[in-house]
């Protein structure tokens, strides 16, 4: 995964007359550390489980980014997640480098308890790495605020001081912020907004959903609320389609009682097989799943106009390429879905401040950052002539450059 995301390194780099150290910086991870962590399961008997933590690039600011629980989680997918965390908060011009987190697991097998032991064994071994001013984690897959509270306060006692500001994404009770929740397709729907007369978009536009946990949720509730027309939306399970538009509210409520199948049998809906979500026909296809979702042997299915992309990294560089032939215009993952860091970072300063704002003072900033990232990064696009995935790199890098050759030399000797 981390040598397909340098591809992306490269290719805007040949847009700057930067220095190879920059480059050079930018190709490796600054720390990744390991760990095994064992707890205490219900029945008595313990069990170990693999964890990372990777901290890419400080060099705009301490890092910062999710921890996800997940089977399939490896040192390589931590790396290359924080890699495009250091591009994403360049992008978006946050005081922040690149971090990731994750802990090999099936979050769903383990109890209430379990899972608190869990998070809790995380923080005990990565507290000398994180910090409010050095590593700040937040949620990711299969991790929300609860667990976030259970780490927050896990740190607060390992340091003998509350520190709200070492995780984002907590509970509002422990210091989280007003607008976290929906942060991440906030900022997608204020960024297609901002661009919808650019990408020739009406109201009324057909969407798809692929992947309806909270950031598909969300998406699906604010683009319906818009005006637009939800076609589809998708689990692991299956998609739910109906070209007429879908109740959106209806399968939120489906998805939180027990699945988008009950709505399979109401007039107007068919229930398909999950992977059809991808080549629905529709105008706007948001992969607000996991990575890789579309790929050289599925890329040609979709007949979207315009991928908002939520999900990180849900397209290949092979597929991307495809799309790109076809004139299909791809918003970035590092740009589309950087409204959950953004808010992120309002919640840090929040926390730092000891004062919290409104929900629409959250989302009054949140929707400035985007339009403002947004709308550079599409002038950037048309100037170079490049697809916006590539301008989002060169917009990033250019700040990246900036700020690693400030620091002088000597940075790239220390430990």
């Amino acid at each position: 995964m981390l040598a397909n995301a340098l591809t992306r390194l490269d290719e805007a780099a040949a847009h700057l007359n930067i220095d190879s150290d920059v480059l050079e910086k930018l190709k490796f991870p600054r720390e990744t550390t390991q760990v095994r962590l064992m707890i205490r399961m219900d029945d008595g008997s313990r069990k170990s489980f693999m964890a990372w933590r990777c901290r890419y690039d400080d060099t705009r600011g301490p890092t910062k980014g999710g921890i996800r629980f997940h089977p399939d989680a490896s040192a390589d997918e931590v790396e290359t997640l924080a890699f495009w965390m250091t591009f994403k908060c360049a992008v978006m011009n946050l005081p922040y480098g690149g971090g990731k987190g994750a802990i090999k697991v099936d979050p769903h097998a383990l109890s209430k308890a379990e899972l608190e032991r869990l998070s809790r064994a995380y923080i005990q071994a990565f507290s000398r790495i994180i910090g409010p001013d050095r590593d700040i984690p937040a949620p990711d897959v299969y991790t929300n605020s609860m667990i976030m509270g259970w780490m927050a306060d896990e740190y607060s006692s390992i340091v003998g001081a509350t520190t709200p500001a070492v995780i984002t994404g907590k509970p509002i009770a422990l210091g989280g912020s007003l607008g976290r929740e929906d942060a991440t397709a906030r900022g997608g729907f204020y960024l297609i907004r901002r661009l919808a007369k650019e990408l020739g978009l009406e109201l009324g536009a057909r969407v798809a959903v692929q992947g309806f946990g909270n950031a598909g949720q969300h998406i699906a509730r604010l683009m319906a609320g818009d005006g637009y027309r939800v076609v589809a939306v998708s689990d692991s399970r299956g998609c739910l389609h109906n070209p007429a538009g879908l109740d959106v509210a209806a399968a939120i409520a489906a998805k939180k009682e027990g699945g988008l199948a009950a709505l399979g049998q109401v007039k107007g809906n068919e229930w398909l097989p999950p992977e059809a979500a991808i080549g629905i026909d529709c105008d706007v296809l948001v992969p607000a799943a996991l990575e890789d979702m579309i790929h050289k042997d599925n890329a040609e299915e979709v007949k979207a106009k315009i991928v908002l992309e939520l999900a990180n990294g849900p397209i290949t560089p092979e597929a991307d390429k495809l799309l790109a032939q076809r004139g299909i215009v791809v918003l970035p993952d590092i740009l589309a879905n950087a409204g959950g860091v953004t808010v992120s970072y309002f919640e840090w300063v929040q926390n730092r401040q000891g004062y919290y704002w409104t929900v629409e003072e959250v989302h009054q900033r949140l929707k400035a950052v985007m339009e403002t990232e947004g709308w550079a990064i599409w002038q950037r696009s048309k100037e170079l002539g490049i697809t916006m995935r590539s301008a989002a790199y060169v917009h990033a890098l250019a700040r990246l450059a900036q700020a690693i050759e400030a620091h002088g030399t000597q940075q790239f000797f220390t430990a």
